[in-house]
């Protein structure tokens, strides 16, 4: 959205017209369901959380004051609604990524040998069935590791962001990060493994 669009949209937004609120969904709405959709397992959650952007946007547009773009203050705002849904389910002890991470000789070498892929990793990204067998894995994941890949590797949030979304040290972040992948890695391999099994 160009500049100048943006402020007069911004502009009609605090003078309260309704068109300007269904022209704020139209432009954002699919984005922003996009991101739900990466933190919640089902539509019905990710709608949910959609829904209540919207409110918390139109309770909270006077306080809007333009240091980002309007598009970029929504997505925070996902960020935030998706988070505290998934805090509010999750009342149970942290679990254990322990099963998931690598495993070490003595020596420092894995444990497990690996194998080459014989299809380019680029050509695989580009693959619909690669990409629903990265989701899948990634939500195997325990909840507070898989929030982090997503904030991280998929949103692209700067690791301080992430940090201050989670109440978290950024150290603590880039710990989380680094065994999310690692766990993330093992899965996908045990996936890949299984099904040239099948095959």
């Amino acid at each position: 959205m160009e500049a100048v669009h943006e402020s007069e949209l911004i502009a009609r937004l605090k003078a309260g017209e309704g068109d300007a609120f269904e022209q704020l969904v139209r432009t954002h709405g699919g984005r922003l369901l996009a991101v739900a959709r990466r933190f919640v397992r089902n539509e019905s959650d990710a709608q949910d959380i959609v829904q209540a952007v919207y409110l918390c946007a139109f309770r909270s547009i006077n306080q809007f004051e333009g240091g980002c773009q309007i598009g970029t203050w929504l997505h925070r705002i996902v960020v935030n609604q998706a988070l505290m849904r998934l805090r509010t389910r999750r009342r149970k002890p942290e679990e254990s990524i322990e099963a998931l991470l690598p495993a070490f000789q003595d020596d420092g070498h894995h444990v497990e040998q690996f194998s080459d892929w014989s299809v380019g990793a680029d050509v695989l990204l580009e693959r619909q069935q690669t990409r629903a067998t990265v989701r899948a894995c990634i939500d195997q994941l325990p909840a507070n590791y898989r929030e982090v890949l997503i904030l991280r590797d998929i949103e692209e949030l700067p690791t301080q962001d992430v940090a201050q979304l989670l109440n978290l040290t950024p150290t603590a972040v880039k710990v989380r990060l680094h065994r999310a992948r690692q766990a993330l890695s093992t899965l996908l391999r045990d996936e890949y493994a299984s099904a040239r099994v099948t095959v």
